[in-house]
């Protein structure tokens, strides 16, 4: 299928970038497709446990006994040069970790009290202490992890992984979304939203039961027949108009309408978590019916078993200017046994070297103490993420900051080069998945990001 003429006349005269939906004329009939990526890939599928709000890196995964020595007093001046905090005085005091850590493993990494489920698969993971990003507030910071810009309207990290190498599930969207905690991300849909892509690329988000999507279910009076004879009349009305214009948006809804068709049939089957042996549920701590974090870790597992590309959990909870024992302690219940049991449950399934699971959030926390002798700002120099699954070094810790955990000082990660990582592990060299919008090329990594040969087996 070629763009027509007229349609390019009737919607584009405004900008020539909207050649760019050219790309689309290999994929139209399917754009979700399974498609080859760059080279050879070490996984296909991608699992993003991201905790919205920014954990303390300090308080769960980078012990730093200095700042428990001069927890109360000044950080040193030359230290905070030029310096900005979100919304501390940057001189404000020092606060020590507030709980304990010990070494776990063959590998001997350090974890703190709060994570007990993931110290007993330290072994399995790849901690990245050396984490840095530019963002220093909340939205900036999560459209700059999941798209690669603070600014709104450019591809999630998920859709340019489905424009890349399509889906391997018919019944299901390629990209799926579910959100837990007290609320969404502060980036809201932009953080799994496809930017100037095609829209069928976007993120999905289901709910945590019931219907995944509302008003999946049929109406009373509408029987599959009609349905299907509706859906075929609407088709060929849609598939008129893509005719005429060659407007792939047209295709998208052709997509869109075929797709909610099919999960009438597997979704029900994809959320029924009560079909799960009661030792896989206790694992994850998962209880059929009741939204949770849980639950939507085993129904990441359930998804990627059914050829889904990419699932991102959202758990909106972790912004402690306040409160922090209390509040992350709170946090680390809800999400640290269900994180360690998706790892497991993947292994043990053989899915593992086929599967990236990542955890972590937009940024750090700063050693400085916010909101009287509980709590920390945001802080983007430093911050911990890990990761586990195919073509990574299992049991690596990366990365190391300074004495009170302030600066990178070794091995830095910037989130380019986090977000170039995970693409070569896809199969990708992150410099040529690009797509064509207002006159320019466009990538996940924009002009930056270096592939980190030291986490690759």
């Amino acid at each position: 299928m070629s763009i027509s003429r007229r349609w390019f006349i009737n919607e584009c005269g405004i900008g020539m970038g909207a050649l760019a939906l050219r790309q689309l004329a290999q994929a139209a009939s399917d754009p979700l497709a399974p498609k080859q990526p760059h080279f050879p890939a070490k996984i296909k599928n991608v699992i993003f446990l991201f905790m919205a709000g920014a954990p303390s890196h300090l308080e769960m995964f980078d012990y730093k006994p200095q700042l428990a020595k001069f927890d109360g007093t000044l950080p040193p001046a030359d230290l905070l040069k030029g310096y900005r905090a979100a919304f501390i005085n940057p001189s404000s005091k020092l606060l020590g970790p507030k709980f304990k850590f010990s070494k776990h493993g063959r590998s001997g990494a350090e974890l703190s009290v709060l994570v007990p489920h993931l110290s007993k698969i330290v072994d399995d993971i790849t901690i990245v202490k050396s984490m840095t990003t530019d963002a220093f507030n909340h939205a900036p910071g999560q459209l700059l992890m999941n798209t690669g810009t603070q600014q709104f309207g450019r591809p999630s990290m998920g859709a340019w992984v489905t424009y890349g190498l399509g889906s391997e599930s018919r019944d299901l969207p390629a990209f799926v979304v579910f959100s837990s905690g007290k609320k969404g991300p502060s980036g809201g849909n932009s953080c799994w939203g496809s930017g100037f892509l095609p829209t069928v690329y976007q993120g999905v988000q289901f709910r945590g039961s019931g219907d995944p999507v509302l008003y999946l279910s049929n109406p009373e009076g509408v029987d599959p027949t009609l349905q299907r004879d509706s859906l075929d009349a609407i088709r060929n009305i849609n598939q008129m108009r893509l005719d005429a214009t060659g407007d792939p948006e047209v295709d998208t809804r052709i997509n869109s309408f075929e797709m909610a068709f099919r999960m009438q049939s597997s979704a029900p089957e994809l959320m029924d978590l009560s079909k799960e042996p009661k030792h896989v549920l206790d694992l994850y701590g998962a209880e059929p019916g009741k939204p949770s974090f849980a639950n939507n870790c085993l129904l990441a597992r359930r998804l990627v078993e059914r050829g889904v590309r990419f699932v991102q959990l959202y758990h909106e909870a972790w912004d402690q200017h306040g409160n922090l024992v209390k509040d992350i302690q709170i946090n680390c219940k809800d999400t640290d046994q269900a994180s360690a049991a998706l790892v497991q449950d993947l292994k043990q399934r053989g899915l593992l070297k086929d599967t990236l699971v990542i955890w972590g959030g937009e940024f750090g926390r700063t050693p400085m103490v916010q909101g009287g002798s509980d709590g920390r700002d945001h802080h983007p120099n430093a911050f911990t993420m890990w990761m586990a699954g195919g073509g990574l070094k299992p049991g690596l810790t990366l990365g190391e900051t300074d004495e009170l955990g302030f600066n990178v000082t070794r091995d830095k990660v910037h989130v380019h080069d986090l977000h170039g990582t995970i693409l070569h592990l896809l199969g990708f060299d992150h410099t040529k998945l690009t797509f064509r919008s207002q006159g320019r090329d466009f990538r996940l990594t924009d002009v930056h990001g270096s592939v980190v040969r030291k986490l690759l087996a």
